[in-house]
């Protein structure tokens, strides 16, 4: 089946509100289909792979800007350090010191967003509330100068329920909201709350996403 990309993602965006962002998530997929969905206007993708991501930003042209949607590897931060515009999945005190580390070295400051683990299943990755504040009041993160904490992400559970996806991104935005508060009241750039994929981000969108991630509904199911 030949997905009209440039159609998917035109569709997409005439459905969000104008403060909802769209990434449009290419990983594994050739440079070809993102380059249709770029000259259709687009400019904002999402990779996991750190060395797809590399090689897609060399070929691909420079205005794009390339989200790391994954769970990056400490020891792999340094080649997206100068590029990256923002990471989504972020965990750790440890994995903060590392960006902070190699954005230092360019001169520049990355922005990531902490992973919430809001949903039912184990596999999914995230901080539980007081993780997060563990984190946020340590003299370590306050010593950061080149890590930027835009927001939240999390991922809601892979089921057809939708009132239990409805209240775990309810969750994320009670998380955020409790951050915002606690630690960012004065923080102007603390604004983000990425949530919803293809199979859910109409309820994100409704429960206050700001940015959704949505790959097979622009470029069809994923190439492995």
């Amino acid at each position: 089946m030949i997905m009209d990309i440039a159609r998917n993602i035109n569709s997409i965006k005439k459905e969000l509100p104008e403060k909802v962002r769209l990434v449009a998530v290419s990983k594994t997929k050739p440079n070809e289909d993102i380059l249709e969905a770029y000259n259709a206007g687009h400019k904002i993708f999402g990779e996991n792979k750190v060395q797809d991501l590399v090689q897609k930003q060399e070929q691909l042209p420079k205005d794009i800007e390339w989200h790391f949607i994954g769970h990056p590897q400490t020891n792999k931060v340094k080649y997206i350090a100068p590029f990256i515009h923002l990471i989504h999945g972020v965990d750790s005190l440890k994995l903060l010191k590392t960006l902070d580390k190699e954005a230092k070295k360019w001169d520049r400051q990355i922005a990531c967003l902490l992973q919430f683990h809001i949903a039912e299943e184990d596999t999914k990755f995230g901080l539980s509330l007081s993780e997060a504040r563990e984190i946020l009041k340590s003299k370590e993160f306050k010593a950061f100068g080149h890590v930027v904490v835009a927001g939240v992400m999390g991922m809601a559970t892979y089921t057809e329920n939708t009132a239990q996806i409805r209240n775990e991104f309810k969750a994320l935005k009670t998380i955020f909201k409790t951050l915002k508060n606690e630690y960012f009241s004065e923080v102007i750039s603390f604004s983000e709350i990425s949530m919803g994929m293809s199979d859910d981000y109409h309820i994100a969108v409704e429960e206050g996403s700001t940015m959704i991630r949505v790959g097979s509904k622009i470029f069809g199911e994923r190439n492995y």
